[in-house]
């Protein structure tokens, strides 16, 4: 081709040396056209090829390689391979721009490895994400802790070009500048360190639940990379918080309660104190219709009525010997319906107990764990509990306590 083109341009009567940097620019030229049409033509047949493959297989991999444009970016390297080989060549009459020329080539093929490298990884991401024991991985930061070695090692390779220089020289370089990269990859360092322990002892999810007060989070986690965790909160913001946090800080991850058989409720009612008394026998036969607790009742009164007689207990004060409270009736009356709630389990922890009194009042806490653990159908159903306990309190001559800042509300006034 070389001897053609010099022939040609010779008979047009071209000097000799014009007529050199003539064909080496000619061929120069031919050659750039020929990589384009080898571009497009690489382009279409990749194309074809993983399309192909695609359709016969029922693996998703293959359809994350087009998703992420594998094809398009092989495409790239017959030309820059056909140019490497051949546009020297074409350029040894033009020594001045021969070797920046031929380096910024080599610097497009360390791009573009790049890039390929790239889009392989987020395809491997992309299909261990589909699958189920990848689902809550931190897949992301390892990628991006991949992904930072690959630049840096890119880097290193385009530097090599530029100057001329081995790799080992930048690498010496880097040993006396390592504090200062330290420093700057610090986050990234910190974050890959915490996503390897937040793997291994299982801390944390894709998809779990979390509250961190500290950074206003509370919500499903919905991403760990490798510098930040981020959480959609239940009205829908979005927390990025340091990954490095879920190691050094403390939070609460809620998936315990996920994979257990119930949801806690934890509440209590605040009980007037000057309301709690001993029943009396007209009060307990009244008592006595509620079915739920009428042969607690009938069975607690014999045993009583048995000890008072045998102790020749003198009854004209209730106060002596053994009685009954309302607000003891009352815990056995809210047990009795915590057992026989069908949204309840009874597995787990279920009692009804009474705290320490408080300015406020006396608190008797329900402490029960509910089937449902559904966040809307979990507070329904504690509404209809408490519902029931607030309107049936009042059949056991309690009541509770209500502040008011009118001095004349009977609930202010001294007893």
């Amino acid at each position: 081709m070389k001897q053609v083109l010099l022939d040609f341009y010779r008979r047009l009567g071209i000097n000799p040396s014009v007529a050199n940097e003539l064909e080496s620019v000619t061929l120069g030229l031919i050659v750039g056209l020929i990589s384009l049409i080898l571009w497009l033509i690489s382009k279409r047949v990749f194309g074809l090829i993983f399309s192909n493959i695609s359709k016969r297989t029922k693996s998703k991999f293959d359809d994350y390689l087009i998703k992420n444009k594998i094809p398009e970016t092989i495409s790239l390297f017959p030309p820059l391979f056909l140019l490497i080989g051949f546009l020297p060549k074409s350029l040894n009459n033009f020594p001045l721009i021969k070797q920046p020329i031929m380096s910024v080539i080599d610097i497009f093929v360390a791009i573009f490895t790049i890039l390929l490298v790239r889009r392989l990884l987020n395809t491997i991401k992309d299909f261990l994400k589909t699958l189920k024991n990848f689902k809550d991985k931190p897949i992301d930061s390892y990628i991006q802790v991949i992904m930072i070695f690959v630049w840096f090692i890119g880097i290193m390779v385009v530097f090599s070009i530029l100057s001329g220089k081995e790799i080992g020289a930048f690498l010496a370089t880097l040993g006396a500048l390592s504090a200062v990269i330290l420093l700057i990859f610090k986050d990234s360092i910190l974050g890959f360190v915490a996503s390897i322990q937040v793997t291994i002892n299982d801390t944390v999810r894709i998809g779990d639940w979390i509250t961190m007060k500290s950074y206003n989070a509370d919500g499903d986690v919905i991403e760990i990379n490798l510098s930040t965790v981020k959480v959609q909160n239940f009205d829908n913001t979005i927390t990025s918080i340091p990954t490095y946090k879920l190691v050094s800080d403390s939070f609460i991850n809620w998936r315990g309660m996920s994979e257990s058989g119930g949801r806690r409720i934890k509440r209590a009612l605040l009980i007037r104190v000057s309301s709690i008394h001993f029943v009396n026998d007209q009060q307990l036969q009244k008592l006595s219709k509620i079915e739920r607790i009428a042969p607690y009742i009938s069975q607690r009164k014999k045993e009583i009525e048995a000890e008072n007689y045998a102790n020749q207990t003198d009854k004209s004060l209730l106060l002596n010997g053994r009685n009954m409270t309302n607000i003891g009736l009352f815990r056995r009356y809210a047990m009795a319906y915590l057992k026989s709630h069908p949204k309840i389990n009874p597995d787990l922890t279920l009692m009804v107990r009474q705290l320490a009194p408080t300015p406020q009042g006396v608190p008797l806490e329900v402490y029960v764990f509910v089937k449902d653990k559904v966040w809307v159908n979990y507070e329904g159903i504690m509404s209809d509990i408490f519902d029931h306990f607030l309107a049936a309190i009042s059949f056991f001559e309690l009541e509770c306590f209500e502040y008011s800042l009118n001095p004349d509300f009977p609930f202010n006034q001294k007893e």
